[in-house]
């Protein structure tokens, strides 16, 4: 019995830790995103996702002060690509709205592929 008493507090230690530690997936970490299939476009495929959710909801039209500012056109969006995928991929924005599982992997594959003019 003398044997099993100073390994006790230590099974009890381990059990302990491990019970407390993180399973499965991260509630920080956004799901992944599928950038199969033909390549995405900033005027075909992001803009219009950009301009219905962001501008037209006033939350980042012209003048706005809202996180990155105004995302009118190509230029603003590409200076505030990190933010916008940040947002986007963890669904945070748009405001009050949710996109399309491939509405997010539009804007996050476009960025991810380096947010072309295109």
């Amino acid at each position: 019995m003398k044997k099993i008493r100073p390994v006790l507090p230590l099974l009890t230690s381990v059990l302990f830790i491990v019970s407390c530690s993180k399973s499965g997936s991260d509630p920080d970490t956004p799901p992944a995103t599928s950038c199969t299939g033909a390549a995405k476009t900033f005027s075909l495929d992001v803009n219009p996702i950009i301009q219905t959710y962001c501008n037209q909801a006033s939350c980042h039209a012209s003048g706005s002060t809202n996180g990155p500012g105004p995302l009118t056109n190509y230029s603003q969006v590409y200076s505030a690509r990190a933010v916008i995928r940040n947002a986007v991929a963890t669904g945070l924005m748009p405001k009050n709205t949710t996109l399309s599982t491939a509405q997010k992997n539009a804007v996050v594959c476009w960025i991810d592929s380096g947010a072309p003019n295109n």
